[in-house]
């Protein structure tokens, strides 16, 4: 059934099927019509923090999944993807942020505020975040040591907001790892001294996004994909953003993007001598 696709992507179909059939047997979803249950897998998805890319491939394999071996047309498929499609092509508004970021508290014992801005301060991915140790963070040069895909390693500059967040967070951690009499190397951890997890950091986000009135679908890449954008829209050198994101290639920064119509006029409008 899958003759015309790569072996990959062959493999990565294989992958998402076999996990959509286990979901299937929860008999929770029993009697969901095809469109509610792809939504409820994908949402679940979504709530355990996968990155918005997988979450892509997920949605591709089960629309094929439907339509070429159910060979069932699903209504409403173009709603649902515009819904529940993941990445970037959802950015909450400069303004947004700002009110999320300014009412932003630690809760439930994890350092939500510090996670919140360094998502969006420094523009890292999940798996980057939580894999940062004590030693990444340099508060004399004010900059994070990033290893992101495939080992590669820079160095992520923070303001003031990162630093304030860092300065309360860390004596709250020392009493933790020294009331569970424990050591460990990562910066952020959880309330029983271990490293904290994409998900629990997904569930963190996803709540305060909620709370503060931002749509359910905000994850810790709509953080990452916002401050990429927010900084084009200011003004910044996309070669710069590619740099600080840690995008191998110039082409991913653009398509990560996005830049709206309305922005691409707005800069034709101000900067082209024959807009005038």
């Amino acid at each position: 059934m899958l003759r015309h696709f790569s072996i990959n992507t062959e493999k990565t179909y294989v992958h998402w099927l076999g996990r959509y059939g286990r979901f299937l047997k929860d008999p929770a979803v029993k009697g969901f019509t095809a469109e509610r249950k792809l939504e409820t897998f994908l949402t679940r998805l979504a709530l355990s923090g996968v990155a918005a890319a997988t979450q892509n491939q997920a949605f591709s394999a089960l629309l094929c999944f439907y339509r070429e071996v159910l060979k069932v047309e699903l209504t409403g498929v173009d709603a649902l993807r515009a819904r529940r499609q993941p990445g970037i092509r959802q950015c909450p508004s400069h303004e947004e942020v700002t009110q999320l970021l300014a009412t932003v508290a630690d809760l439930y014992g994890y350092p939500t505020r510090l996670i919140v801005h360094l998502l969006y301060g420094c523009g890292l991915r999940n798996s980057e975040l939580t894999g940062l140790n004590l030693e990444s963070i340099s508060l004399a040069a004010e900059s994070i040591l990033v290893r992101g895909k495939g080992k590669k390693e820079r160095m992520v500059p923070f303001g003031d907001a990162v630093r304030e967040a860092l300065g309360t967070y860390l004596p709250a951690r020392q009493k933790v790892l020294a009331e569970a009499r424990k050591t460990s190397v990562a910066l952020l951890i959880n309330q029983r001294g271990g490293r904290l997890t994409t998900r629990s950091v997904g569930r963190i986000v996803k709540r305060v996004a909620v709370a503060r009135g931002l749509p359910a679908e905000v994850h810790p890449h709509t953080l990452r994909h916002a401050f990429g954008t927010h900084m084009l829209e200011e003004g910044a050198d996309l070669r710069a953003i590619q740099e600080l994101l840690g995008h191998e290639r110039l082409a991913t920064t653009q398509r990560y993007t996005q830049l709206s119509t309305k922005h691409l006029m707005q800069v034709y409008d101000q900067t082209h001598p024959r807009a005038k």
